[in-house]
Formats: C-alpha cells, structure tokens, sequence
C-alpha cells in the first residue's frame, strides 16, 4: 500500500470543498438558506446566553416563557420555517406552491421576529444595549430578519428558473412537432 502525500491530501479536501460550495451555491440554494437558519441564531443566542445553550436551558426557558424576555424562541422560528421551507423545495422541487408557501411562512416569522424585538427591548433594561451580549442579541434579531428575506428571494429566483426551464421545454416541443409559437 502507497502512502499519500500530504498534497494529494488537501488536494481532495479542495475538491470536496468546491464541490459542496458549487452544490450549495448553484444546485440548491434553498439548502444553504435553510443550513445558514439552522446555525446562524442558533450560534449567536448560544454566545449571547449567560448559561451554554444546550437542550435542559431551551426546556428550562420554554417552561417559564415570556414573550418579551425569552430569546430562545427565536432560533426556534427560523428552524421551523427554514424546515417548512425545505419540505415544501423538495416535494415540489420549486414549482408549484413553493413560492407562496415560502413568501407565507416568512412574512408570519418576519412579523413574530419583528413584534418580538420591539417587545423584548421595550422591557429590556438600557445597558444590555452597549454590552457584548447586547450585540449579539441585536445580531439575532437582524440574522434572523435577513435569513427570512433571503428565504424569499431564493425562492422568487427558484420559482423564475424554473419558469425559464417550462418555457424552453414549451419552444423545444412545439418546435419538435411543427407547431407555430403564437405570442
């Protein structure tokens, strides 16, 4: 048995690397969207929350919930839209309702997010604003808000690309059976 070399090492880890980008960034963008609502809120209430994030704390804030103090609800919107969101991308595989359900599921969390935050800073106390934790509270907030506006765009450039792909099977098949094209 051969040894590998360390450089054909990396080069199959670029490989892989631009082959995941080139999936995520080309063949489905409503996956990286909905990776990008997994992580991101997920990542930031864990750095802005005092104990670690983990499964007993989301219980915990779950059973004593306040709408205007709770942050733990908001990572868990954009999981459950990011997952409506990609359930309905992949039945349909962006025709059909996908569109609407998609511009639907994410004015709802945008209004919830947006009522959540006018909410949570009308009690939240004014030096939470300047702190670090501050910060990450308001980058919650705003990646919640422009993962729920990316869902859309996504799915409106989905939608328009598979229009183009029905009207050049529509040109193909009546150019194919003699047909004229009326305008």
């Amino acid at each position: 048995m051969a040894k590998s070399s360390p450089l054909r090492w990396a080069k199959t880890i670029f490989f892989l690397i631009s082959m995941t980008a080139s999936l995520l960034l080309v063949c489905a963008p409503p996956l990286l969207v909905a990776i990008l609502d997994f992580v991101l809120p997920s990542a930031l209430l864990s750095a802005a929350s005092n104990p670690p994030l983990s499964l007993y704390f989301v219980f915990s804030q779950l059973r004593n919930f306040d709408f205007s103090i709770t942050l733990v609800d908001v990572p868990l919107v954009s999981i459950a839209r990011s997952f409506l969101i990609l359930c309905v991308y992949s039945v349909w595989d962006g025709k059909g309702p996908y569109l609407g359900i998609a511009m639907a599921s994410n004015l709802i969390s945008f209004a919830y997010v947006l009522f959540k935050t006018v909410a949570f800073y009308g009690v939240a106390s004014m030096e939470i604003t300047g702190s670090r934790e501050g910060r990450l509270i308001e980058a919650l907030f705003l990646s919640s808000l422009a993962l729920a506006m990316a869902h859309i765009v996504v799915a409106y450039r989905t939608n328009c690309r598979e229009r183009r792909k029905l009207l050049v099977y529509r040109i193909r098949h009546r150019s194919s059976t003699g047909t004229e094209l009326q305008g």
